[in-house]
């Protein structure tokens, strides 16, 4: 592939909904641009983008991948992105590369949840943004109801570029609305053809909405507007290529992606329209200097770069997406990361065409590239000389809140299935590993249960390890309300040497549930040897880990060692120490035990429209609603208190409720004390458990 500057290079990703046609849209420009002899389909599990074994089997994108199209000298880096929401960490890094977005929207499925997120990232990011309207071959996609959907959440900004020509219910053509010209597909060209009477009006209005735009861009051109002077078409694309790159114009073109229809023409708007990097805004800090380094894309200074996606394939290996922020990077070139504080040198310099890696000699700031078998490197990390070493700022990666407990099915793949979620972790910055050794389970957390199951497909199919997911394991505490007075003795005896230890102890709240135990003596007279008390402790220390109520951790006790007695010879640790924990049990269960259930703070943003249905289910899983508060955009921020229990399949609810529009998130707030019923259920569940454990 050919070395491309800066100003020839356009960084392009695409958004959309699931399912409405973002990666068939990547074929036909590769197609289109001679980059394949074939136009592959998803269902064929053959296109260039969706190379991964999990997305070929189930259809549809699961990662980000980058195509490189080279059009009409310029180099377009088109990112296909997931359109799924269990996937958004894979848009979140594409957009934070990318310079401007396409928002692919199926002209038979119309503007659905997917789109407005979409919308909503490109906003979060200041994105230039087209819309390609594609299925437009389908008998009942409405091009209108598109243009009027988008209209009514977004305002006047869309501005539609063409409108779609259709003869006996079939798409044939479109009206280029800035040249005010028809075209007709004959084959896969275009010839010049009338513009039919019924689009005569649609036109006119689209013609008005573009002029308006344009007169906006300055006061002459106002002038000139309200004077009645029409622009030339030269004047026309010049001003819209200003409002595209402000966001203030947001094109709308039409197409087919089967029929490679309108796929020409997106091409050429993307490299008129679409800004060069060199017109994007960089800045980062210059770590030797602590000044602002205004990296800007500018090729003529200090090489920069950043690593905005892992790639860890067991079948292609390790390669570190980076975008050149500054400067030129080649061949050799000796890099710093400061992130990690190490030195490594660039073998080879690649572009990835989906998952092939094709070699070039060097790579100008705000092109995007990827290095291989970068050991130290990580996705978030900057790369740039030791010279001149820089920092950019990190993506924001959605945090990840479902959770699921999972094991080994072959427990000699333990160290296996560590290693392999270690490398699942380095690529997925949305994917978690946590253990949770208080309650003996090891969790996963990602956006969603859809996004958990592909990691465990994953692991099986491209790692050979099995893992089982489960519901995972609530962390209940356990506490007592009342206070007990107890005695235990430890005898043994067997032949030499005995066993003696004697204690007697008050068990009572302690009020800090921050501390698992507090231990105190008040033994007078030597009854119980001063040496002896940090075995008690001990004993304490052992008793909390696994509470006799249920087995979970024991929080807020307090015990008062006030007498005992001990034999002179055969009185050891080990004996105070079995003392006290069979003290510790019977006092624990005579002072009113009670189980603590784990409180988190839950946080639901959805339309207004489905508050209603969201705070019924957060009151079915027993949550408190705390109130509501608006957040613009016609969306409530519901507050609520809620078992962590009842947190379990909350993502795929609050789906199904809200159409995919609501989110959330939560941490954890307090402990406090589980309804009876809940206590039941875990009391019998641990003595079911120990009853089977007998058997066997």
């Amino acid at each position: 592939m050919n070395v491309y500057t800066t100003d020839k290079i356009r960084n392009v990703v695409l958004l959309g909904h699931g399912g409405c046609g973002k990666t068939s849209l990547v074929e036909a420009m590769a197609y289109m641009s001679g980059l394949t002899s074939r136009l592959g389909k998803v269902t064929d599990g053959n296109t260039i983008s969706d190379y991964g074994k999990e997305e070929q089997l189930r259809k549809f994108s699961i990662s980000t991948s980058i195509v490189p199209i080279e059009w009409e000298g310029v180099k377009i880096n088109i990112l296909d992105t997931p359109g799924f929401f269990d996937f958004v960490g894979e848009v979140e890094e594409a957009v934070s590369a990318a310079d401007a977005a396409i928002i692919v929207v199926s002209g038979k499925a119309g503007v659905e949840v997917g789109t407005q997120k979409a919308w909503d990232i490109c906003e979060k990011y200041k994105l230039p943004r087209m819309i390609f309207v594609t299925e437009m071959d389908v008998d009942n996609a409405s091009y209108r109801q598109v243009i009027e959907d988008m209209t009514n959440l977004y305002g006047k900004r869309m501005a539609p570029f063409h409108l779609p020509i259709r003869e006996n219910e079939k798409f044939v053509g479109y009206i280029n609305v800035i040249q005010e010209k028809g075209f007709r597909w004959v084959g896969k060209e275009v010839e010049e053809c009338e513009i039919p009477e019924y689009n005569k009006a649609n036109l006119q209005l689209c013609r008005d909405t573009l002029m308006e735009a344009v007169a906006e861009t300055s006061e002459e051109m106002m002038d000139r507007y309200f004077s009645g002077e029409t622009f030339s078409e030269a004047e026309l694309r010049s001003a819209l290529r200003v409002n595209v790159n402000d966001g203030s114009v947001v094109p709308m073109l039409v197409g087919s992606n089967i029929l490679m229809q309108g796929v020409y023409t997106l091409l050429d708007d993307i490299v008129k329209y679409m800004p060069s990097p060199e017109n994007r805004e960089l800045v980062g800090v210059n770590m030797k200097t602590n000044e602002i380094f205004e990296a800007n894309y500018d090729f003529s200074k200090a090489k920069s770069a950043y690593v905005f996606k892992t790639i860890v394939d067991p079948f292609i290996g390790k390669y570190s997406l980076i975008k050149i922020c500054s400067g030129v990077f080649k061949q050799d070139d000796v890099i710093y990361n400061q992130d990690k504080d190490v030195e490594e040198k660039i073998n080879k310099l690649y572009v990835l065409q989906g998952n092939k890696p094709i070699e070039v000699k060097e790579l100008h700031a705000g092109d995007i590239g990827a290095l291989a078998k970068l050991t130290a490197a990580r996705t978030g990390n900057t790369l740039s000389t030791k010279a001149a070493t820089i920092q950019y700022g990190k993506t924001e990666i959605s945090v990840p809140y479902t959770s699921m407990r999972y094991k080994a099915k072959n427990k000699a793949d333990i160290d296996k299935i560590s290693q392999s979620l270690q490398k699942l972790t380095h690529e997925d910055q949305t994917l978690k590993v946590v253990s949770d050794a208080e309650n003996r389970q090891s969790l996963l957390f990602g956006m969603g249960d859809q996004h958990l199951e592909i990691i465990s497909s994953r692991l099986k199919n491209e790692y050979n390890v099995e893992i089982e997911l489960s519901k995972p394991k609530v962390a209940f505490r356990e506490t007592i309300k009342k206070t007990s007075d107890v005695e235990s003795k430890f005898k043994k005896q067997s032949g030499g040497h005995g066993q003696y230890g004697h204690v007697k102890m008050r068990f009572e709240p302690s009020g800090n549930l921050e501390e698992p135990y507090e231990f105190t003596q008040e033994v007078v007279g030597g009854a119980v040897p001063k040496n002896f008390f940090p075995a008690v402790d001990k004993g304490m220390a052992e008793s909390v880990v696994k509470g006799p109520l249920a087995a979970y951790p024991v929080v807020g006790v307090r015990g008062i060692l006030y007498d005992g007695s001990y034999h002179p010879v055969d009185s050891s640790e080990q004996a105070f120490r079995m003392a006290t924990i069979q003290a510790f049990k019977k006092g624990f269960m005579e002072a009113s035990p009670i189980l603590l259930e784990p409180i988190a703070t839950i946080k639901v943003t959805v339309p207004d429209k489905y508050t209603g249905d969201v705070m019924g289910d957060l009151n079915k899983r027993r949550g408190r609603v705390l109130g509501m508060n608006p957040v613009g955009n016609g969306k409530q921020t519901i507050e609520a208190d809620i078992p962590m229990s009842g947190l379990y399949g909350y993502c795929t609810t609050l789906r199904s409720l809200t159409g995919g529009c609501g989110t959330y998130e939560y941490q954890f707030n307090r402990y406090e004390q589980a309804p009876s019923d809940i206590q039941e259920k875990e009391v019998t569940a641990r003595a079911n458990k120990v009853a089977e454990a007998n058997e066997e």
